[in-house]
């Protein structure tokens, strides 16, 4: 996995207002921290961080960029950001230390690539999963997973176990679970005409006479 590199700085610890005053100035709070690592608060450029890391999807692994001792040349893993619920701006980001000779827990993201037989012949292609926990070295972790769907007929799956892990890659999962089905298209019942009692019998609904006569037969009447 490729390591970005970027610049942070350290930054003291705050109130709310403050928060709001370093976004104002166009950055991002942050913090790092990890199993060895005490928490140490930095900030961000804005900008730098939305065009670089806010929109890359899975698990990265970025290089840190400082003059404070505490950060510099620090390897962490971005292990969660916080948006703003309207804007979509990232308002916080979570840096975990990673110890790059010591395997993490990961998510990585699922690509379902090519048309499935299967969906061909009308069937429906029907992801379960759309990502999966691996472990590994730092270093190795995947970017994500292409799993091949051209060979699904309907009522095939692929499985955890069907997925290729690269070397020194491991799958994290309690069961061979599906990832990816096609499933059987799905098929409207005919609405069965409604029918209403009488004294000489049961005589269709006006719904249902409308089609007796659009197919030719003579309605019934009711006394």
């Amino acid at each position: 996995m490729e390591t970005l590199e970027i610049q942070v700085d350290a930054r003291e610890v705050g109130s709310k207002r403050t928060a709001r005053r370093l976004r104002r100035d166009g950055k991002i709070p942050g913090i790092l921290y990890g199993p060895k690592t005490q928490a140490v608060p930095l900030e961000f450029n804005k900008k730098e961080f939305s065009n670089r890391i806010a929109g890359l999807e899975g698990s990265h692994l970025v290089r840190l960029q400082s003059n404070s001792d505490a950060l510099a040349n620090k390897v962490a893993l971005v292990k969660d950001m916080q948006y703003h619920p309207i804007t979509g701006d990232v308002m916080h980001a979570d840096l975990y230390e990673v110890d790059l000779t010591a395997k993490i827990q990961v998510h990585v993201p699922l690509h379902f690539v090519g048309k499935a037989a299967g969906v061909v012949r009308g069937g429906i292609l029907q992801p379960i999963v759309r990502e999966l926990q691996v472990e590994c070295l730092p270093l190795d972790i995947p970017e994500f997973f292409n799993v091949e769907v051209s060979a699904l007929d309907i009522g095939d799956s692929i499985h955890i176990e069907d997925l290729a892990m690269p070397e020194g890659v491991t799958a994290v999962y309690e069961s061979n679970i599906p990832l990816v089905s096609v499933v059987p298209p799905t098929v409207e019942e005919a609405p069965t005409p409604t029918v209403v009692p009488t004294e000489e019998g049961v005589v269709p609904t006006e719904e249902a006479q409308e089609e007796q006569k659009e197919e030719g037969a003579e309605p019934k009447k009711a006394p």
